[in-house]
């Protein structure tokens, strides 16, 4: 597979190019790229996956390429396709952007200057004419509609690890808060997906599950993987975080509750694509805990 990628992106460039995968993450097919003098990061979707949702690479590419021209810190594309020519499948080619990933940059950096460079960049995303995400004719994505996403995919988690999942679902379906105005969410905007020059944010990444929706949704995201991360990563006070942003935490409680039970769903679903071989990656039978830890915590949030 990595040998006909690399063939046929050496075609659509017109030139020879290495190729090799990125082992960091876990969704995605995404490859370092070596052309000539130039670095790139290509991303193709699973073969034979339906070109919708997280698949759908191109739209990535769309948002990213606004961003970067609106001078957020996203990578410039290259190139990018709707037709399969890589492999079979559409694709983006990404500059490779400088920089460090958070286990790295923190052992050097203050966490809160972390933390306060992510937010500012969040605060700044979150305020973007709709017109200038490359995805603003979208539809809005509701907190009714936010819901039943994320309950359709944790009704396909190892049931043995959700018995309570059914009733924090509906703690958070019996109180939604008022809605905000909608802007442009990353949807995963962790520090996992960010690249650091010292503390300062140098690019936002993988943004699979960008939509139009509720702002909030990102800063519980900050808030609930980067205190519930196992490995070396900056952690400030939730408080801080919400002071940097300017949102009470009586604002916040519903979103934080609904931020866990997101990535219960996510990380239930994958663990059971893993179980089935249909996309195997071991990492998800570490997370047993955390899934029953997150609905457990959501619901005390509740």
């Amino acid at each position: 597979m990595t040998e006909q990628v690399r063939a046929d992106l050496g075609k659509v460039l017109g030139t020879a190019v290495e190729i090799e995968p990125i082992p960091e993450g876990h969704s995605g097919f995404t490859y370092f790229v070596r052309a000539g003098s130039a670095n790139y990061v290509l991303r193709v979707p699973p073969p034979g996956a339906r070109i919708a949702g997280p698949a759908d690479v191109v739209r990535q590419g769309r948002i990213m390429a606004a961003l970067h021209n609106a001078g957020f810190p996203t990578p410039a594309i290259k190139a990018m396709s709707t037709e399969p020519v890589i492999d079979g499948r559409p694709f983006i080619l990404m500059e490779q952007v400088g920089g460090a990933r958070i286990e790295k940059a923190a052992q050097t950096e203050t966490p809160s200057e972390i933390a306060r460079s992510a937010v500012d960049v969040l605060k700044r995303l979150h305020s973007l004419p709709l017109e200038q995400t490359g995805v603003g004719d979208e539809e809005a994505v509701g907190l009714a509609a936010e819901m039943m996403r994320w309950g359709a995919l944790m009704q396909r988690a190892p049931e043995e690890l959700t018995p309570r999942a059914g009733e924090l679902g509906g703690l958070l379906a019996a109180n939604p808060p008022p809605e905000r105005v909608p802007t442009l969410v990353h949807g995963d905007y962790h520090y996992g997906n960010m690249l650091f020059r010292g503390h300062e944010l140098a690019a936002v990444l993988d943004w699979e599950i960008a939509e139009i929706g509720q702002p909030l949704l990102d800063l519980g995201a900050l808030c609930v993987v980067a205190g519930r991360h196992p490995g070396e990563w900056p952690v400030v006070r939730n408080s801080e975080l919400l002071e940097m942003y300017g949102v009470t935490e009586s604002e916040m409680r519903w979103y934080l509750a609904m931020t866990l039970y997101k990535y219960a769903s996510i990380f239930g679903y994958n663990l059971m694509l893993h179980r089935r071989g249909k996309r195997p990656d071991p990492m998800y039978e570490g997370l047993t805990d955390t899934i029953t830890g997150m609905i457990d915590a959501g619901i005390e949030l509740l």
